[in-house]
């Protein structure tokens, strides 16, 4: 009976420690939680934020009708093409509903087609809701476990960040 007794107490330990270990994480928008995945933008693009390439990347949300949300994507994405593509990536999601409208804004900004995505429903979108936008468009700064490590950056923030690296 003591032998079973010190075998259970031993396998609960065990266990215990083992469960102890492990950093589960759960998806999230504050700083410290995993970005929740962004399944697809109507261009069969799917957006897992894990990558071995150790870069961070910056998920910025915008729309041509909301005009400090379409400054701030213009300054985001000039701060993240002096610091590099080799430490940072950017994935600008416009939540504009017709496509024409984001097509003219990103040519009218001068902006590239490899870092503006556009998400065909707006606001009714499954990605509204799972980044709660309707509070307003935010930003994320996502390093490379798919971690939030800031919320709202500008792009001061982004310069002064990135050289503490």
């Amino acid at each position: 009976m003591k032998v079973k007794t010190y075998v259970l107490v031993g396998a609960a330990v065990l266990l215990n420690m083992s469960a102890a270990s492990k950093d589960v994480r759960s998806e999230g928008l504050s700083p410290g939680d995993l970005a929740p995945r962004i399944e697809s933008l109507g261009n069969e693009r799917n957006f897992n934020f894990q990558n071995h390439s150790n870069r961070y990347t910056l998920l910025n949300f915008w729309a041509a009708y909301d005009a400090e949300s379409r400054v701030r994507n213009i300054r985001l994405v000039n701060e993240v093409e002096r610091l590099g593509v080799d430490r940072i990536a950017m994935c600008s999601i416009s939540m504009d509903e017709s496509h024409s409208i984001f097509s003219e804004t990103v040519r009218i900004d001068n902006l590239s087609q490899t870092t503006q995505f556009h998400a065909e429903a707006g606001k009714s979108s499954k990605l509204y809701r799972q980044y709660n936008l309707k509070k307003g468009f935010n930003n994320f700064l996502i390093d490379e476990a798919g971690v939030i490590v800031a919320k709202n950056v500008t792009p001061e923030d982004l310069k002064q960040m990135m050289s503490k690296e």
